[in-house]
């Protein structure tokens, strides 16, 4: 399976669920319908999007803290989306090393968001991960 692809699509159905307030279940359904999900991860994906919302307060605050004073309600919904999954998988996903979370959430980034939202999705997620490091989270 590829966990490159199971990513991409957790970040585009936690976008999708930013909006349309399904529940994980209804929006993994209606995405198989209506895609070709060869070599993708249900198992994975599913845990990340429901990890994400369990866990949201945190994450959000996690993403506050390391943002430069920017406040959720300004991150735009594809940043937001691609900080809550790399967050939750840094923070959740003990097999994931941080910095394979963080460089896929750029890429992502990169490919999804404005032309230089790469660079404030790698700032705020240097920011956690030195505060981990330093113990200071």
């Amino acid at each position: 399976m590829n966990r490159r692809k199971s990513r991409e699509i957790a970040m585009k159905l936690l976008f999708e669920i930013s909006f349309n307030k399904n529940n994980c279940e209804e929006t993994i359904e209606n995405f198989k319908e209506e895609n070709d999900c060869k070599d993708v991860d249900f198992e994975y994906i599913t845990r990340i999007i429901d990890g994400v919302i369990s866990n949201k307060e945190a994450i959000d605050k996690k993403i506050e803290e390391n943002s430069s004073k920017w406040k959720i309600e300004r991150i735009s919904k594809t940043n937001l989306s691609i900080l809550r999954l790399a967050i939750y998988e840094i923070l959740y996903e003990n097999d994931i090393p941080d910095k394979v979370s963080v460089n896929e959430a750029v890429e992502l980034a990169k490919s999804y968001s404005e032309e230089k939202s790469w660079s404030f999705v790698n700032g705020v997620l240097g920011s956690f991960i030195n505060k981990i490091e330093d113990k200071t989270i």
